[in-house]
């Protein structure tokens, strides 16, 4: 009887390689990646550390920033009258929840659709696993919850009703930034989203709680405040950008290619500073938020020469201290 003609056996798999199949996406881009690390597959649950890895710390920033500036172009409003410290304890929870939650509400949306199978940044917890998505979602909608109560109370305090049209709509904005079935922010719009709510609302709005009026401060700080929270969305999503083409994710960075973002980035970083010589001619101390470009003129460097993504982490992480010092500056300047 004739001997069986052995299998031949694949060098990477103890597998025979015509029975070795692709992941259950199908998707080779997965595929190639191999198996998941022995030490993520080991864990059953996320960690208190994972946790606040979600929550994206570095992006914290730019919800305190407008606050901030918003705070102090209100104190500007209102010179012979007290200001209102409650008030802007409350639009920085507000502001804080708002960005906690959407960065957790990101980590969910883009887990369950698959996107983050091909990102190159820190894990997340539901790509990775490590959280159920459930989970994950739940804590999302509590930090909406927190921001929603928070957005209630100065409602009260101010009597302006209206206020929760304005609330209701940031967190509707912040859903479907990436969830729902047409997310917005995989049309390139994200930019568009973070500069109304992360730079005009949030400092138009932080300083209408203080003044029940929105001054000239407040507005162009509010634009200076937004194209630097756009600056920090840019080079996260230059970092992703070959990734996200083949996750079907268009964010801005994908529409005009890594050049054009680039510049784009580049931009977004510098022409704040122009507002700031302009404010300086009305308020003297306001130049010493120009101190503010010895992280930002390095950032705009790295991203325009940027080859690996751990650089891009690194001018992400300076464009968010640029976007603080900015918004505390001149919040100051205009307050003192």
């Amino acid at each position: 009887m004739a001997r069986p003609k052995p299998q031949r056996l694949n060098p990477a798999s103890d597998l025979p390689a015509k029975s070795r199949t692709p992941g259950r996406s199908g998707n080779p881009a997965k595929a190639a990646r191999g198996p998941a690390s022995p030490k993520a597959a080991s864990r059953e649950r996320a960690t208190a550390a994972d946790w606040v890895s979600g929550a994206r710390l570095r992006t914290l920033p730019l919800a305190i920033a407008p606050v901030a500036l918003g705070t102090g172009a209100g104190i500007v409003a209102i010179p012979d009258g007290p200001w209102h410290p409650a008030r802007a304890l409350l639009a920085l929870v507000v502001a804080l929840a708002l960005q906690i939650g959407v960065n957790y509400a990101n980590d969910y949306s883009d887990g369950v659709r698959g996107t983050d199978e091909h990102r190159v940044g820190p894990a997340r917890l539901t790509g990775s696993g490590v959280a159920k998505p459930k989970q994950v979602l739940a804590v999302a909608l509590s930090f909406f919850a927190l921001a929603a109560l928070a957005g209630l109370a100065l409602t009260i305090v101010t009597g302006q009703w209206w206020m929760l049209a304005v609330g209701a709509v940031a967190i509707v904005a912040a859903w479907f930034y990436t969830g729902g079935k047409h997310p917005y922010g995989y049309y390139g719009l994200g930019e568009l989203f973070v500069f109304v709510f992360f730079g005009l609302v949030a400092t138009a709005g932080s300083a209408f709680v203080q003044a029940l009026a929105v001054n000239f401060e407040a507005w162009l700080g509010g634009v200076g405040v937004g194209l630097l929270a756009c600056a920090v969305l840019m080079a996260n999503n230059l970092r992703d950008v070959a990734q996200d083409k083949i996750a079907g994710k268009r964010t801005l960075a994908v529409l005009v290619g890594p050049l054009a973002g680039r510049i784009l980035f580049t931009v977004f970083m510098l022409v704040p500073f122009a507002f700031v010589a302009f404010f300086a001619l009305l308020y003297p101390t306001a130049w010493l938020v120009m101190f503010a470009l010895l992280a930002a003129l390095p950032a705009c460097l790295i991203v325009l020469t940027a080859k690996t993504p751990r650089e891009l982490i690194i001018a992400l992480q300076l464009a968010s201290l640029t976007a603080l010092v900015y918004g505390v500056g001149l919040g100051l300047a205009f307050a003192l």
